[in-house]
């Protein structure tokens, strides 16, 4: 870990690659907690729907789009912890990558524009690195998502379940 100060709060963030490739292979090892009570039964539930994960979208609802981008040719598979690619369809009109403007994900600086980060909830890879960041822009600005305040998770709008439905 790795921590800065600013004012009377100190930040702490991952040392590097290597410590977030531990702590994703201690995620798929770790026993689920149970839970206690209605309110912790909601939380889990709306954050095994949609919740952002650092800067990008997680939950089933980001493992839907990343099957579907995938399944389209948009996006290599995934692997956990594992860099990924934009494939050159990426841009064909009519596809989900189209609308949601993958193709405007620059392959720039050292962060990889394609990263599959395990998805705690369903212990499979959703899409991080610079394009995982953009898509939960693009769900936003679309209109599909909304924030939830106080917390992580993220409400699927009318117009995003009817967009998700639309992917099969």
């Amino acid at each position: 870990m790795v921590d800065r100060r600013l004012g009377r709060h100190r930040y702490f963030a991952l040392a590097g690659p290597e410590v977030a490739d531990a702590v994703e292979a201690l995620q798929r090892i770790a026993p689920r907690r149970p839970v206690g009570s209605y309110r912790q039964s909601a939380t889990a539930a709306r954050l095994a729907e949609a919740r952002s994960c650092y800067d990008h979208l997680a939950g089933r609802v980001a493992l839907r789009l990343a099957d579907a981008l995938v399944a389209e040719g948009a996006i290599a598979p995934l692997e956990a912890g594992a860099d990924g690619r934009i494939l050159p369809a990426a841009g064909d009109s009519g596809t989900l990558a189209a609308r949601l403007r993958i193709h405007e994900v620059e392959p720039t600086g050292r962060r990889p524009a394609v990263r599959g980060c395990l998805d705690w909830t369903e212990r499979r890879p959703h899409v991080a690195g610079r394009l995982g960041a953009h898509l939960l822009e693009a769900v936003l600005v679309e209109g599909w998502m909304s924030r939830v305040p106080g917390d992580r998770s993220l409400r699927v709008t009318d117009a995003g379940r009817a967009a998700l439905s639309a992917l099969g």
